[in-house]
């Protein structure tokens, strides 16, 4: 795996922790080398990241935005288009539900900011990478869905569920389009992952609930999801393409 990713450059969105934060560190025990990585506002989780890519022998440009906001994804691109390196792996992760609101209570400044951080980003910046990548004709893009696109979310979380099932749609449409190009588009979808996330949106009552459906008998890990998107940009997933896998213990089976 080292050798078929070694001198890579990988560009990942909401990296300071959880998924995406794992995701960096496996991909640089992988031999990625460069990485442009975005978050949020977890500077100290970004800090630690950073650390532990470079003790692999990686380093990382760096940029705090909102990509629930347009000023976000603006700033974003700027940064990315000054950048100047291409990029070999791009991970679209950044997503969230922002906050759990039903139907009647859900406004349409929340719905904008779902879907920016959710669609959105991940639409404008594969549109930034990709020239690139169809130039060098290589290129992995790997999206992070949801298992709320299967089976419509928690309560509450509607619009996340849609704004993730447009992921997995767009993740069919791009790998059709670009697959000729060399490019390997595709998705995994995490069932429900034992971290910061549903720190903020679940209670440990549903936890448990989730873990007493699950055949695996736990809760996924962040590094359980990481491992197959590096999986995905290698050699072993070389005909797979518009693919969502499911990561979920077995609690979601199609």
């Amino acid at each position: 795996m080292e050798g078929e990713l070694s001198g890579k450059t990988a560009l990942i969105t909401g990296a300071s922790q959880g998924i995406g934060a794992a995701t960096a560190i496996a991909l640089a025990a992988s031999g990625v080398r460069r990485f442009f990585l975005q978050y949020n506002r977890n500077r100290d989780g970004m800090d630690r990241v950073l650390e532990k890519v470079r003790a692999l022998g990686g380093d990382a440009h760096v940029i705090a935005v909102d990509l629930a906001t347009h000023d976000g994804i603006e700033r974003l691109l700027t940064e990315f288009h000054q950048f100047g390196q291409p990029i070999d792996i791009l991970v679209n992760n950044a997503g969230s539900l922002v906050q759990r609101a039903r139907l009647a209570e859900f406004t349409e400044d929340l719905y904008d900011r779902v879907m920016n951080l959710n669609v959105k980003s991940v639409w404008l910046l594969t549109q930034a990478v990709i020239p690139a990548m169809i130039q060098r004709r290589s290129g992995f893009i790997i999206n992070v869905s949801s298992i709320a696109a299967r089976n419509g979310g928690g309560p509450g979380a509607t619009v996340y569920a849609g704004a993730k099932a447009a992921i997995s749609a767009m993740t069919k449409g791009m790998a059709k389009e670009l697959a000729p190009h060399n490019i390997r588009v595709n998705a995994v979808s995490p069932g429900t992952v034992d971290n910061y996330f549903h720190e903020q949106f679940s209670t440990r009552d549903m936890l448990e609930t989730v873990i007493k459906g699950t055949p695996a008998g736990r809760l996924g890990t962040n590094e359980d999801i990481a491992d197959v998107i590096v999986f995905l940009c290698s050699p072993g997933s070389r005909y797979i393409y518009g693919q969502t896998i499911e990561v979920n213990g077995g609690g979601f089976m199609i």
